[in-house]
């Protein structure tokens, strides 16, 4: 593991809860550290984590703290790590380079649509993706791969995180030249090429998730504290353009999902998040192309993303209904005191129905307004690794 990633300053933590206001994003504190041992309140935060490098003692350990790899754009992971006290892991992805309207740009890419595609590529296959064409392909970005084009010629994007209509839920677009190529750095020059017909232009129905990491003007926001879930942001080190490597902090939700977190359609969310502002995506919802994760916002001290026990997605990698694009509800206990810890979206259903629990569609101050998050799942491992 990289020694940029290490950090010995093991403050205690404190949980953090985001409430939109009427002037925006508050972080309000919540409560003391909660439990080393997830959602157990009565564990210290100074609890050592397992190492973050397997030994070679044991297999089964090795195996458990360095999950599956389903992505392979993944360079290292690790579970867990001893190097900072935040309930969370981290994987470094391998970054590549794209052109918005003549400037660069940086993505990871973790999931598609297409069988055939996501074999070749080594990504994982998510057919609900492919919901997003029912609506005409509202909620899609538009990316553009040159089949045949120079050596330096980067991945074209019609958009990225600094332009308000940007999604991370890209449509592929083959891009043929007819003749000698030259190097294309923004969708006006391809159009325009192609208007002169010196190439061709095929639209597939691919769609593809290529979180923009690095854009015109920013950059996902990183973490050097590394005590909670949010924080200052959800990468663990600035974008490492020169040796092309972008490294995220790797969550945990029940009942077994290992995911990191990019960008959240509704703008102010993405502010007090430190993510992308994605509002391009928000249609989504309506095509059909999203799961769902619960959130708890009280009840049993965790290191869930509002300081309360891990959340609950209703399907992981590999199920036919899976998909990394979130719609996020919030459930409150009506009774604190008599909280548990829930693992099953079926468990959280039949205390919804008891009266037990009550749900918010995105948060309790965002008055019903549902938003989406994306969370790619880029390894596999049992939720007790």
């Amino acid at each position: 593991m990289s020694t940029q990633l290490r950090l010995t300053d093991k403050r205690v933590n404190r949980r953090r809860f985001l409430a939109i206001t009427a002037g925006g994003i508050a972080v309000v504190t919540i409560g003391a550290a909660c439990g080393g041992d997830d959602d157990n309140p009565a564990n210290s935060t100074a609890t050592m984590r397992p190492p973050s490098t397997p030994t070679p003692a044991s297999t089964a350990v090795a195996q458990r703290r360095q999950g599956r790899v389903v992505v392979g754009d993944v360079l290292d992971h690790a579970l867990f790590s001893e190097d900072w006290i935040g309930e969370f892991g981290f994987v470094t992805f391998k970054l590549h380079t794209a052109s918005v309207d003549g400037e660069p740009a940086y993505f990871i890419r973790t999931d598609a649509s297409d069988r055939a595609f996501a074999d070749a590529e080594r990504l994982v296959y998510v057919p609900r993706l492919a919901s997003a064409l029912t609506k005409g392909g509202t909620g899609l970005s538009q990316i553009y791969l040159v089949q045949n084009g120079t050596p330096d010629q980067p991945a074209v994007l019609s958009t990225a995180p600094h332009k308000p209509d940007y999604s991370p839920a890209f449509r592929v677009h083959r891009v043929t030249f007819n003749g000698q190529p030259v190097k294309l750095d923004s969708v006006g020059a391809i159009r325009a090429a192609e208007q002169a017909g010196s190439l061709a232009v095929e639209q597939t129905d691919i769609v593809v998730n290529y979180p923009v990491v690095k854009w015109l003007g920013g950059e996902l926001p990183h973490d050097e504290k590394r005590e909670v879930y949010l924080g200052d942001g959800q990468l663990l080190e600035p974008v490492d353009v020169a040796n092309g490597r972008v490294t995220f902090k790797l969550h945990l939700c029940y009942p077994s999902l290992r995911y990191i977190v990019t960008d959240v359609t509704l703008p102010p969310m993405a502010e007090g998040m430190k993510i992308a502002s994605a509002p391009g995506a928000a249609a989504l919802s309506e095509a059909g192309a999203t799961a769902k994760i619960l959130v708890f916002g009280n009840g049993v001290k965790g290191s869930g993303p509002m300081g309360f026990q891990k959340s609950v997605v209703d399907t992981v990698v590999g199920d036919a209904a899976w998909s990394p694009y979130w719609d996020h509800f919030t459930f409150t206990w009506s009774d604190e005191s008599g909280a548990e810890v829930l693992k099953s979206e079926t468990a959280i259903i039949d205390a919804e129905t008891g009266g037990k629990l009550k749900r918010f569609a995105g948060t309790p101050d965002t008055n019903g307004t549902l938003f989406m998050v994306n969370c790619p799942s880029p390894v596999v491992a049992p939720a007790d690794a």
